[in-house]
């Protein structure tokens, strides 16, 4: 067995990104909360409103990242690594309920058009741009883990958001437009929309035992096969904890042709060279192996 060990200073680093950018959203949240309000900008208000559930995601995915880097133990043999993929499905699901609320809003406002304060809203607007931007480098190089991509997703439709209401600021300054604030707002809420069922479905897959999207496990199956010694594979299982680390079990059936030492080397060796799995469980048999000879169980 090749023994595959969780990185805690990854989820460290990813807590430090976090936490910058959850101080930073929520301090500017209240300035855009106060001027949407000042302004009547639903794009602001709508930013607002994101911004809040960014403060409880970030929070929530700050959690978990902390929470991923302790040890396995007795209860917990894998570790916590699994409280990310949880913390990213309720972010995701989270993000998918607020674009409902800023799309049925937006087509009031649209029925109903309502005064804007285009200086205040572009000047508090261009702020939130800036702060956005910050999170959004600061979080950029961990949205590889799926609890990273579920905050990343959420300064992304801030950044979104902020663009949007200077969008919406320049179209009512310059032709007197009253829909381009709504229309940023669904705008807004359809791209994030998408973005947060790939969440919800990403996760779902990881909490499923899903094959990681980036293997084929087809070719797994031929790597090991083609591996000297061996003559059958089956009970061939690839799934991940968090989202990024491959783990894998597998049966190799063999041809005595090599000592089993020298197979379990050639495979585990093989399965890190090809496909960057660390953590693999093989089980080795001989050609007439059954452990339930007798019974009613047939192997694959």
């Amino acid at each position: 067995m090749a023994h595959g060990h969780v990185h805690p200073e990854d989820s460290r680093a990813a807590s430090v990104r976090l936490a910058w950018v959850l101080a930073l959203t929520a301090a500017y949240m209240v300035a855009e909360l106060v001027g949407g309000l000042l302004s009547h900008s639903l794009a602001l208000l709508a930013d607002a409103g994101h911004m809040l559930t960014d403060v409880l995601a970030l929070g929530l995915a700050l959690a978990a990242a902390r929470w991923a880097t302790r040890p396995p133990d007795p209860g917990r043999t894998y570790g916590y690594q699994r409280a990310e993929i949880l913390a990213a499905l309720t972010n995701g699901a989270a993000l998918a309920v607020l674009c409902t609320f800023l799309l049925i809003e937006a087509v009031e406002r649209l029925r109903s058009p309502v005064a804007v304060d285009v200086p205040l809203m572009a000047g508090v607007a261009a702020g939130g741009l800036v702060v956005n931007l910050a999170g959004s480098v600061l979080l950029h190089r961990g949205r590889g883990r799926l609890n990273m991509r579920a905050a990343y997703l959420h300064v992304l439709g801030d950044l979104l958001g902020s663009v949007g209401a200077l969008l919406a600021a320049g179209a009512l300054a310059a032709f007197g437009w009253s829909w381009a604030d709504p229309v940023a707002g669904v705008l807004i809420a359809v791209i994030l929309a998408v973005s947060s069922v790939r969440l919800v479905l990403d996760s779902a897959h990881v909490l499923m035992e899903g094959t990681p999207p980036h293997l084929d496990l087809t070719e797994v199956a031929r790597c090991l096969r083609e591996t000297a010694g061996v003559s059958g594979v089956h009970d061939l299982h690839v799934w991940t904890l968090g989202g990024h680390t491959p783990l894998l079990t597998a049966h190799l059936v063999l041809d005595h042709t090599l000592p089993p030492a020298q197979v379990l080397r050639g495979a585990l060796r093989a399965l890190h060279d090809r496909f960057s799995i660390e953590h693999a469980t093989l089980q080795l048999e001989p050609a007439d192996f059954n452990i339930l000879e007798g019974s009613s169980v047939v192997r694959r």
